[in-house]
């Protein structure tokens, strides 16, 4: 770790981006905000907020317009009494991206936020201009089902916890689980997290969208929106799949298997990252990711 990362904080890598509050189909929805040019949406995953973007928003920011958002039911977006099954969060995405006055903007999705963009861009490619999946959830593809299932397991065992009864200590179990190397997750940013999922109104929503998303109990309803490789196939706009060599649930093998299903998609294995490679590696994520929106 650098110096300059080591006193780094999210107030300093939010210099530059506003904090703005968007209506998307009557969902009051927090938004961090940075420069001019075509618009770039920035998803995060299931439990997630936009701060899991606080150093990526500027830097891409010096070429696209950049929103980073909290997902419905997450952070301090709005949180209706919904299912929040994945189609939810698919016409969330459309309603916001009418809210910017966007026709169409290129996704970028870690984890959750891969998987709703990858759905939006099946069905509505024409308000995707390029996709880019990074760690993405929803591949249902052949892997190791057993290791596979353990993961999603732990997975589910971390978040309940971290959700339910939140202490510091769960909290940071469930965040240090993101990343290869413990000690590049902040108590900075543990202690945001810890503040969201205090909220009883957070906790129930949460456990709602953790059981839809990962849940046994789900699995039948989750079953139509897992994507197949007949479901990759139908990804038309151009895609970056870009993955870990570490990450904590699907391992990139399965993720390149993706990437060559997908007619219009390029691959890439990050080093020495877990699940958040846009925090953990900031710098170089960022340089991968304008070589590809930029081509």
């Amino acid at each position: 770790m650098t110096m300059e990362r080591a006193f780094s904080t999210a107030w300093i890598d939010a210099l530059g981006a506003e904090l703005k509050y968007y209506d998307a189909g009557g969902v009051r929805t927090r938004c961090l905000e940075a420069g001019r040019g075509e618009p770039v949406l920035l998803l995060h995953g299931m439990g997630g907020h936009l701060e899991a973007y606080v150093r990526n928003v500027v830097p891409l920011g010096r070429s696209f317009h950049v929103y980073a958002i909290d997902l419905i039911g997450h952070g301090l977006t709005d949180k209706p009494d919904i299912d929040y099954a994945l189609p939810d969060y698919v016409a969330f995405i459309n309603d916001f991206l009418d809210a910017i006055g966007a026709e169409r903007a290129h996704l970028v999705g870690e984890s959750l936020g891969g998987w709703i963009a990858a759905w939006l861009a099946i069905q509505k490619p024409e308000r995707v201009g390029k996709l880019v999946l990074v760690t993405g959830a929803g591949l249902s593809l052949q892997q190791d089902e057993v290791a596979q299932r353990e993961r999603i397991e732990r997975l589910s065992r971390l978040s309940a916890a971290a959700v339910t009864k939140p202490t510091r200590q769960s909290v940071r179990q469930r965040m240090e689980w993101l990343v290869y190397d413990p000690e590049t997750m902040t108590d900075e940013l543990v202690e945001i997290r810890y503040r969201f999922y205090s909220d009883p109104l957070t906790q129930d929503r949460l456990e709602r969208i953790r059981r839809w998303l990962i849940g046994p109990e789900r699995a039948e309803e989750r079953r139509p929106w897992m994507l197949t490789e007949d479901q990759l196939r139908r990804i038309t706009v151009p895609t970056f799949v870009l993955w870990t060599r570490h990450n904590p649930t699907t391992g990139w093998p399965v993720a390149e298997q993706a990437a060559r299903l997908i007619p219009r998609a390029r691959f890439h294995v990050m080093e020495d990252c877990g699940h958040w490679p846009q925090f953990e590696k900031p710098e170089e994520f960022n340089r991968l990711l304008m070589e590809f929106l930029t081509a």
